[in-house]
């Protein structure tokens, strides 16, 4: 998640209007359904377009020279397969999942706390994945998960990946931290100056900490959580609230943030690092002991398109070494594709974002909407909704 920056280590920042909220969904729906609806994946083959396509995408991933002339990945495919794009940028999951729900796009570039509440309500359909040749190339750590994947069914592409980081102004911490405990025990010496996520998602961020601290709580998967072990979050959100120096919603403010020193400890992106240090070395980015949470967006079909034809020619485009590699770079993320590794303009691109040590990613739980249905595979208790996460952080805000 996850407000989508637009230029490449932030230079530039995006309208304000863009900066808020992020990759995150702030009310509503979904998270309840037990079962995929039954449907069934485009036999192919692909064809010749039909002459449209309408994407609904993060800002940065569809970019057609409108933002900057220098940046375009749309005009070339409109030129290669006569597919003319029309493109809808979004500023939260929600936001997606309320414009996938009323139609009237093709494609979407959805992160892991909407794509199953796309699937679950029967808005996006299965995905053919033996139509798109550049999927092979795909990171296997990518492929088959809770995100993307119903009941051994594809149901997206995967586009790119990235870690919610610990932050940290070096001048505030004199060693870099290796734990998370700063951000959440009562007795930090951050209190007052730690900058957690503004998101129901960011629930998740605590069970991750209870499961290294609490291990009698049984936590195995921070996005499914039975009463007892939602309960033991929330309680150690309200735990951290006095620790808070500001909830962020605009990475680019946390930035700033963490670079003053007003703010001392964070969870973000290496996005947001990368700005704070852009005149000096002044915020560390660490993932510590305990994991993190993370997030992988998938591009997936909307089950009514029309232009599947075209739908399936961008699936393979956007996710294409070249294309993936320039949007990874511009937006600042992993790629999904190894082969864009060896593309990146800048050659350390990769290794500073991960990309190909799959050890990394081992405690790097991805956004995954909560469902009744416990993705951890238990079946003898019901786990917490994503309606009832939303309701438990509006609360805890409020409060």
């Amino acid at each position: 998640m996850r407000f989508k920056h637009v230029t490449a280590l932030g230079v530039g920042i995006a309208a304000a209007s863009l900066a808020v909220a992020g990759c995150s969904s702030s009310s509503t729906s979904g998270g309840g359904s037990s079962a995929a609806p039954s449907a069934s994946a485009y036999a192919g083959p692909v064809g010749e377009g039909e002459g449209e396509l309408n994407v609904l995408a993060w800002p940065g991933y569809a970019e057609d020279g409108s933002t900057d002339p220098k940046v375009d990945w749309v005009t070339p495919f409109e030129k290669e397969t006569g597919c003319q794009v029309n493109v809808k940028s979004f500023a939260t999951s929600n936001e997606a999942y309320d414009l996938m729900r009323k139609g009237g796009y093709d494609v979407v570039s959805a992160s892991g706390d909407a794509s199953l509440r796309l699937v679950y309500g029967g808005y996006v359909q299965p995905v053919n994945t033996s139509l798109v040749p550049n999927y092979a190339d795909i990171f296997s750590g990518l492929k088959d998960k809770q995100w993307n994947t119903v009941d051994g069914v594809n149901y997206g592409i995967p586009h790119g990946r990235g870690a919610n980081l610990l932050l940290f102004n070096k001048g505030e911490n004199k060693t870099e931290p290796t734990s998370w405990k700063d951000m959440w025990e009562s007795n930090s010496p951050a209190k007052g100056k730690v900058s957690p996520y503004d998101d129901a998602i960011y629930i998740a961020d605590a069970a991750v900490y209870l499961m290294a601290t609490q291990p009698d709580l049984g936590i195995t998967n921070p996005y499914s959580l039975d009463q007892t072990q939602f309960d033991a979050a929330i309680k150690l959100l309200d735990q951290q609230k006095p620790l808070v120096a500001e909830y962020w919603a605009d990475y680019a403010k946390q930035a700033n943030g963490l670079a003053s020193g007003s703010i001392s400890q964070g969870q973000g992106w290496q996005l947001t690092a990368n700005v704070a240090n852009a005149d000096g070395d002044k915020v560390g980015a660490t993932k510590p002991s305990e994991g993190a949470t993370g997030w992988s967006d998938t591009w997936m079909v909307a089950k009514d398109t029309k232009n599947i034809n075209c739908a399936y020619k961008w699936l393979d485009y956007i996710v294409s070494p070249k294309v993936n590699a320039e949007i990874a770079e511009y937006f600042g993320e992993a790629p999904a594709n190894e082969k864009s590794c060896d593309l990146t303009s800048n050659e350390d691109h990769c290794a500073q974002f991960h990309a190909k040590e799959e050890d990394y990613w081992t405690n790097v739980y991805y956004w995954t909407t909560p469902t009744e249905q416990c993705l951890d595979g238990r079946t003898d208790v019901t786990c917490v909704p994503y309606k009832d996460w939303v309701s438990a952080w509006t609360t805890l805000r409020s409060a």
